[in-house]
C-alpha cells in the first residue's frame, strides 16, 4: 500500500525542496489517510480539478499552482473555504512543487517545454535566490513566424509574437509561467529568440529595442508538462496509476 506520506516524502528528496525559496509551502498540502492507486495531476488546483479528480475516482491530486500563497489573505474562507472543504469531505490529498518542479533538470517545467519544443539545451540563467530556473538551446534555423507556429502546434494555442527584427533563429532561451523578465539575461546572452508564459507592457520595448523575438505562450500552457513528467515518474517508482487532467485557461 502506497500513502500520501510516502509519496511526499520521496518527491520532497526527487525535487530537492529544501535547496529553494519559494513563494508557497511544497510538498503535502493537504493530508490524505486513503492508500494511493490513482494520482491526479494538473497545473492548479482549481475546484475544476477537485471535481474533475474526485470524479475519476482519484487518492490524490498532483498539482504546480497550490494553495497557501505568501502575502495571500490567511483566512479560510471564500473561495479556499469551498476548495478544501471539498477535498477534506472527500478524503483527497493534495500536493503541490513550484519552484522545485521549475528548475528539475528532468521532470522540471522548463526542461519538459524544450523538450516538446525541440529544443537541443545546452545551459541554465535566470537566477532565482542562487537557483538558475531558465534554459538556452538550439533548433534548426527557421524565421520567427515558423517557430511561432510550431509552438502553437505543440501547446495547442497561438503565442503572442513580438518579432524583434532578426531574420533567423538558432538560439532560444525559455522560462515558463511569469517569467518575462529573463529576457533581459537572455539579450544579455545574445539569443535570437526569447519564450515564458506571460508578458508585460515592459516585455515589447525590451524585444523590439534589443532585436529579440519574443514568444508569450500562455502562463497554463507553458506548465503543463512538468507536472505530467513527474506524475508519470512516481506512477513507475510506486507502481500506482496516474492521470493528468487538463482544465482549460487562456492565460
Amino acid at each position: 500500500m502506497t500513502s500520501l506520506s510516502d509519496i511526499s516524502a520521496y518527491t520532497d528528496r526527487y525535487l530537492e525542496v529544501g535547496h529553494f525559496k519559494d513563494y508557497s509551502p511544497n510538498g503535502l498540502q493537504v493530508e490524505s489517510q486513503r492508500p494511493i492507486r490513482l494520482l491526479i495531476s494538473g497545473v492548479t488546483a482549481s475546484q475544476a480539478l477537485i471535481d474533475a479528480a474526485i470524479a475519476e475516482d482519484g487518492d490524490a491530486i498532483l498539482v504546480h499552482h497550490g494553495y497557501f500563497w505568501r502575502n495571500e489573505e490567511p483566512t479560510i474562507s471564500g473561495m479556499k473555504a469551498r476548495r478544501l472543504r471539498t477535498l477534506l469531505s472527500s478524503g483527497v490529498g493534495l500536493l503541490a512543487y513550484h519552484i522545485p518542479l521549475d528548475a528539475h533538470d528532468v521532470v522540471g517545467n522548463n526542461v519538459q517545454l524544450a523538450k516538446h519544443l525541440g529544443i537541443s539545451l545546452q545551459g541554465c540563467f535566470g537566477d532565482y535566490n542562487g537557483v538558475p530556473l531558465a534554459r538556452y538551446g538550439t533548433i534548426a534555423p527557421c524565421d520567427a513566424d515558423k517557430f511561432a507556429d510550431k509552438i502553437e502546434r505543440v501547446l495547442s494555442r497561438p503565442p503572442q509574437l513580438i518579432a524583434g527584427g532578426r531574420a533567423t533563429i538558432e538560439t532560444v532561451g525559455l522560462c515558463t509561467g511569469a517569467a518575462q523578465d529573463c529576457i533581459e539575461e537572455a539579450v544579455r546572452l545574445g539569443l535570437d529568440a526569447y519564450i515564458s508564459g506571460e508578458i508585460s507592457e515592459r516585455t515589447v520595448h525590451i524585444a523590439r529595442e534589443e532585436g529579440i523575438h519574443y514568444y508569450a505562450a500562455g502562463h497554463h500552457a507553458t506548465e503543463r508538462y512538468g507536472v505530467q513528467a513527474l506524475g508519470e515518474h512516481l506512477a513507475e517508482h510506486f507502481d500506482i496509476t496516474h492521470r493528468y487532467i487538463e482544465i482549460d485557461n487562456p492565460v
